[in-house]
């Protein structure tokens, strides 16, 4: 093993790009999605792998389907709010639970959760389901920092349950480990049941603070009626169904589609269900919200849909671009074996799991308050999965459960926290007692990361 003083080479290489990002990010103030493409030339010149820069610069768009899902449901997000469905379904939960005492942020919990399986940004489920929860949660008596917390906690789901960084992660365990033949519909399960899991957490945690902030009901004359809801918004509450069959098509019959197309073609059948779903759902929105689009263009034409799709371009090409090259990122450091190396120098200092466990969450922790988590998962995400199945823990479980440790903290974390300040800004919230409560969702959180990891917490299904 290449050392340079009591460092591996590939821990060096690391601890050098951190520096690199931070620096672009924090000290010049570059937007992310440039300081990773500065990072990913960087890598290469660091390397001196010069004869392979072409090569991993095409690769996540040539040979990997996992950029075009990724890209087709964020144009998706896009849809959903011009479309107002998530306005929609969002006064059907309402209908439903907002007689509750601390019925608003039930709302919120629900209905950012929904979201998240469907759009994979956490500040973009606050913008988008914010403007209608965060008003409600402070009109039934939520205090101004509950009410952005809440809605922070559970938007930051979508970094879990939707497409993201966490399809990056799957493409590096896959190639961690090609030999294992991972199945993309059952890794996006266990993402939604690890998902699931952190929405428990936050669902106690909001039982727990209604009570000792005494919230009450929203007042019954400011609830839409249920009827009146479900006739304009019924269509809504289909497109989850949409997304989720598929999915468990590919993740339930992976053994017969196996036997049937071989390993390859069920590898390559999942990824083309995933694109198909996305397709799908995009159609679905569309129709189910023509009418939204021509009361706000005048017609429900090709020409409307051209110019929504034109128009979602400013919110997914930064993001898209983002995680297009931490891909690429990941790629090199596969390349160069750098995970092997990083595990056996782990190895050597015999960690438990639990000790493991409690560094990896504690040091992500801290590296959400500064760095995204899709630079978190490009720069780490091979060390993180290989040095936890070197200390016994299933490399699939610590994928499942990396966007959590991650993308979610990220968001929530100050003084990145995009997610908290977002929610922040549409609550009018001060930062200080706002920041002060973030931390009883955060370290909720971080508990949860913990248990799971370990296996306290089934995750029910594997690789």
């Amino acid at each position: 093993m290449t050392m340079v003083g009591p460092l591996p080479m590939g821990v060096f290489y690391l601890i050098v790009l951190l520096v690199f990002v931070s620096v672009l990010f924090l000290g010049y103030k570059r937007p992310i999605y440039e300081a990773m493409f500065l990072a990913f030339c960087f890598t290469i010149v660091m390397t001196g792998q010069y004869d392979l820069f072409w090569t991993y610069l095409i690769y996540p768009a040539t040979q990997s389907t996992l950029f075009y899902i990724i890209v087709g449901f964020l144009a998706l997000a896009y849809i959903l709010g011009e479309t107002r469905v998530v306005e929609k379904l969002i006064n059907i939960i309402l209908a439903l639970v907002g007689r509750l005492p601390g019925g608003a942020g039930y709302v919120a919990l629900i209905g950012s959760t929904a979201m998240a399986m469907l759009t994979g940004t956490g500040p973009g489920n606050v913008a988008a389901t914010g403007v209608f929860t965060i008003p409600a949660m402070i009109k039934s008596g939520f205090s101004r920092p509950l009410a952005a917390t809440t809605e922070m906690a559970s938007s930051m789901l979508g970094n879990q349950m939707g497409p993201g960084l966490n399809l990056v992660g799957f493409g590096i365990l896959a190639g961690l480990y090609p030999d294992k033949h991972y199945d993309l519909g059952t890794f996006w399960l266990a993402l939604w049941i690890v998902g699931g899991w952190l929405a428990l957490q936050r669902l106690i945690t909001l039982i727990f603070l209604c009570k000792k902030e005494g919230v009450k009901p929203i007042p019954k004359e400011e609830l839409p009626r249920l009827g009146e809801a479900l006739k304009k918004g019924w269509s809504t509450i289909l497109l989850p169904f949409f997304i989720l069959f598929p999915i468990l098509l590919s993740s339930k019959f992976q053994p017969l589609l196996e036997a049937r197309y071989g390993i390859d073609g069920a590898k390559a059948f999942s990824g083309t269900v995933m694109l198909f779903t996305v397709g799908v759902a995009v159609v679905y929105a569309l129709f189910t919200g023509r009418k939204t689009v021509k009361e706000k263009v005048g017609a429900f034409s090709v020409q409307a849909v051209y110019d929504m799709f034109k128009g979602s371009m400013r919110s997914v090409v930064p993001v898209g671009i983002t995680i297009y090259f931490a891909y690429a990122i990941s790629l090199v450091f596969a390349k160069m074996k750098m995970a092997d190396s990083i595990q056996a120098w782990v190895t050597g200092f015999d960690l438990s799991p639990w000790a493991w466990v409690l560094l990896v969450v504690i040091f992500t922790a801290f590296l959400g308050m500064v760095l995204p988590g899709s630079a978190q998962v490009a720069l780490l995400g091979g060390v993180i999965i290989s040095t936890g199945a070197a200390v016994g823990i299933d490399p699939f479980r610590v994928t499942a459960v990396l966007p959590a440790m991650t993308g979610v903290m990220e968001g929530m974390t100050p003084p990145l926290a995009l997610g908290l300040f977002t929610a922040m800004g549409i609550a009018k919230a001060r930062f200080w007692p706002t920041a002060k409560l973030a931390y009883v969702w955060i370290f909720g959180n971080m508990l949860m990361t913990i248990l799971l990891l370990l296996g306290v917490i089934p995750i029910l299904v594997s690789g």
